[in-house]
């Protein structure tokens, strides 16, 4: 680690295989939390490089425990975080309508960082098991069309860092890591970053991954399309900025979607959209993210098709009843 931070300290950048092996001996403990910090430092001075971040995913996934879900067309939404908008959970609520349609979905998460509410204390309000089971993984995309995989379960290499980035107090590299480290390396994936710059880092890393990818970020600010403005995206296919006329919707003002105060706020609002019972501002701006995701999945089919087959599966009780199911197995 010290030719390492001396040789990043003199201005240099870490090819992939670099990135790769010394953040694989960051996850096997082999340093200590000072020089572990150290190194977070570095990428608090100057932005990481494509490469870098490339190699640090490759790290974490091979540390983690994989889930094999390669015979099924899986797919993640998901955001990084970060955009202080205190939204509701708008990336689940959409995988619920993606499984509603007939897709198959491995969505990955863990607790809030920048809302009240992240993926996982949805899901465990909810009463859903955490689990790194395969079996049980399995079984609840095979029956349900969708299974949660908690972050801490499948990535023990973190141990190392949580005590370090706890001190630290400040964001690191980290904090963009989550959505890139699905251990079900889902086929297609649709990402909301919170600015421009983690989207660019991001296309670089997805382009080379062979996945299905759309990575999307609301001009202002949201890391989702959230219907109050333009938003931009790319894809390993194409890239362009939507507005919410696009998908056939009314521009939404932030405070429609704010995620409440607490937990039970998030999700009784959560609820009340699977029931149909969610205001037209919730209603649509999940439908427009569970298009997109069908888009990323299916980008022959026009958007204004995708917006028709998510808000059937919204409207029709669909995704409601892939809910259901999957608590039930739960209990």
């Amino acid at each position: 680690m010290k030719d390492t931070l001396n040789y990043l300290f003199a201005g240099n950048s870490l090819t992939k295989e670099e990135a790769c092996d010394v953040l694989t001996r960051v996850g096997e403990g082999r340093f200590s939390e000072a020089e572990i910090a150290s190194f977070l430092t570095v990428f608090r001075m100057r932005k990481i490089k494509a490469e870098e971040l490339a190699g640090f995913r490759q790290a974490l996934l091979n540390l983690c425990i994989p889930i094999d879900f390669s015979d099924y067309n899986t797919i993640d939404v998901v955001g990084t975080g970060g955009d202080g908008k205190n939204t509701f959970n708008i990336s689940t609520a959409s995988c619920f309508v993606l499984a509603g349609a007939g897709y198959k979905v491995t969505k990955h998460g863990n607790y809030g960082l920048s809302s009240v509410s992240g993926a996982s204390n949805m899901f465990e309000y909810f009463g859903y098991q955490f689990s790194n089971n395969s079996e049980k993984l399995r079984r609840e995309v095979e029956e349900t069309g969708i299974c949660f995989l908690h972050a801490p379960l499948f990535h023990p290499a973190m141990k190392h860092v949580g005590p370090v980035r706890k001190a630290l107090k400040v964001k690191t590299i980290f904090n963009m890591m989550g959505p890139i480290i699905n251990p079900g390396s889902p086929k297609n994936q649709l990402v909301g970053v919170s600015d421009l710059d983690i989207m660019d880092l991001y296309h670089q890393v997805f382009a080379e991954s062979g996945q299905n990818y759309l990575i999307v970020h609301s001009l202002d600010g949201y890391d989702e399309i959230s219907l109050t403005g333009d938003a931009r995206y790319v894809s390993n296919k194409t890239e362009d900025c939507l507005s919410a006329a696009d998908f056939g919707f009314a521009t939404v003002s932030p405070e429609e979607l704010s995620g409440g105060n607490s937990v039970e706020d998030a999700a009784k609002i959560f609820k009340n959209i699977l029931e149909g019972k969610g205001t037209p501002a919730q209603q649509n701006v999940v439908v427009a993210n569970a298009a997109l995701g069908i888009q990323c999945i299916s980008p022959e089919k026009s958007l204004t098709a995708c917006v028709a087959e998510a808000s059937d599966a919204l409207q029709s009780g669909k995704a409601l009843g892939v809910f259901k199911k999957l608590m039930e197995l739960n209990k």
